[in-house]
């Protein structure tokens, strides 16, 4: 058995992945990146984030369209062509697939397509069209990520019962679908398929929808939410599921009752879980959890101190920015540099209509830990470009330190929160203060000023809010 010699194999080449296998290349090491599909980019690239984006937006083309009769411009009912939609969402991810491909070739690394398989600490098999490769290595990554969880209740082999995957093929605009599952991929998708003209129930097991952002945030969320979907069922759960006829029939239990109902196709949005059953973990000392995540030390190295783990495989956020930089904290650590991610501040972001974004300590978790902060909200119903936006459901808020000023967390739900909360990422990684933020000129008219705002509004001099609190009025 002849084995090939690498200082750095990376197994999975999504957004942690290749980004470290890239990150490591351009620090003078000899990189291989496998992945068992043949297009780079993992399942946030192939079958998550990008192609799910790219549906949303042709999605709120459709509902703009809709609004644009307030304002005096009136369209034609939108007609759809499901096979260009999937034929444009698809090229959107070529493009980005021949990309990541480009510069790995541009960057040095070795791209191989196969299955990993650990044989052992020291070595590793790869399962190839063209036969088994073996390999030691000085160091290596996993980045494998993770795939939708399938309760076993509801595997039926039947397809129209889908997970993210299938439902992003769009191979049909089903008249009825449930959707198993208010977190965000579930109200996302829900989104797109009800904005196509689905009759979209929700069934969600918690009080709400989108559980961890704050309920000021969620609100305008859950507002459009009731009225774009046929129904959200809270506190509800799905029992079982059969096939009947060209339908399924979920039985499940809503307000104390037991219901039986058919729907065209359901969409089970209940979590993840980690890629870790088929790498040959057992091979080896690495040790998992009880769901099967790989332990990591604030440096991403498992128990094998030269295999580290990144992304969603490690747990934790599941999100492809905190891959990207679990990528860069596990390449330095081999470089033997001094990181840690015991400091790190992952935003999140819901691309729902309106997006919600946050960032560090949200309200509810600033309530919960007893910090003594102070919560400065700007609406947006007082915003020139929100109001030039028609979009006026927005706010924007700061949670801040009583005694220092420093921005704790900052929450946004609006039309491109996600774009905005960068700003406050920079804020809240780099401790600056609500002054900082209130003195940093924003442009105007921009819906970046409701950041500007809401610093000024906390010292009581916003000029387009009213902080009674803070502000006295001359008789």
């Amino acid at each position: 058995m002849e084995k090939q010699k690498k200082q750095l194999i990376v197994i999975g080449a999504g957004p942690g992945g290749y980004a470290a296998a890239f990150y490591a290349a351009s620090h003078g090491l000899d990189v291989l990146l496998i992945d068992k599909r043949g297009a780079l980019g993992g399942v946030c690239l192939n079958e998550g984030c990008i192609p799910s984006k790219a549906l949303i937006h042709a999605t709120e083309v459709i509902e703009s369209a809709k609004e644009a009769k307030e304002f005096g411009i009136t369209f034609n009912t939108p007609e759809i062509n499901l096979d260009e939609l999937r034929v444009w969402k698809n090229s959107v991810i070529k493009k980005l697939n021949k990309g990541i491909q480009t510069l790995a070739d541009n960057k040095g690394v070795s791209v191989l397509i196969g299955r990993a398989h650990f044989e052992n600490n020291d070595t590793l098999r790869v399962e190839t069209e063209s036969g088994q490769q073996f390999f030691n290595f000085d160091h290596l990554i996993i980045a494998a990520g993770s795939e939708p969880a399938m309760p076993a209740a509801f595997d039926l082999g039947n397809k129209r019962i889908m997970t993210s995957k299938e439902a992003l093929d769009i191979d049909e605009i089903p008249k009825t679908l449930l959707v198993v599952g208010g977190g965000y991929i579930g109200m996302e998708l829900g989104s797109v398929y009800a904005g196509l003209g689905s009759k979209v129930t929700v069934i969600e097991a918690g009080a709400s929808i989108i559980m961890g952002a704050d309920k000021d945030l969620v609100r305008p969320v859950l507002k459009r939410a009731k009225e774009n979907f046929d129904r959200l069922l809270f506190k509800a759960k799905v029992k079982k599921m059969s096939t009947k006829a060209k339908k399924i029939a979920v039985e499940y239990e809503y307000e104390d009752e037991l219901k039986t109902e058919s729907f065209d196709k359901v969409l089970v949005s209940v979590g993840r879980k980690p890629n870790s059953d088929d790498l040959g973990l057992e091979n080896t000392n690495i040790k998992t959890d009880d769901k099967g995540f790989v332990i990591c030390d604030d440096k991403q190295a498992t128990s094998v101190s030269n295999i580290y783990a990144i992304g969603d495989i490690a747990g934790g956020v599941l999100l492809a920015h905190k891959a990207s930089k679990e990528a860069k904290i596990a390449v330095e650590a081999i470089l033997g540099r001094q990181v840690s991610n015991k400091e790190l501040i992952i935003p999140a972001v819901v691309f729902t209509n309106p997006e919600i974004a946050w960032v560090g300590v949200t309200e509810e978790e600033a309530r919960a830990q007893k910090l003594k902060v102070e919560i400065s909200k700007f609406s947006w119903a007082a915003s020139g470009r929100a109001l030039s936006l028609n979009r006026t459901d927005g706010l924007t808020k700061l949670i801040i330190d009583k005694e220092t000023d420093r921005i704790l967390g900052v929450g946004i739900v609006g039309p491109g929160a996600g774009e905005l909360i960068g700003e406050a990422c920079l804020a809240v990684t780099n401790g600056l203060t609500a002054e900082d933020m209130s003195e940093t000129v924003h442009a105007h008219p921009t819906l970046s000023e409701t950041l500007l705002e809401s610093a000024e509004l906390y010292y009581g001099h916003s000029a387009h809010a009213f902080n009674a609190a803070k502000e006295t009025k001359r008789e």
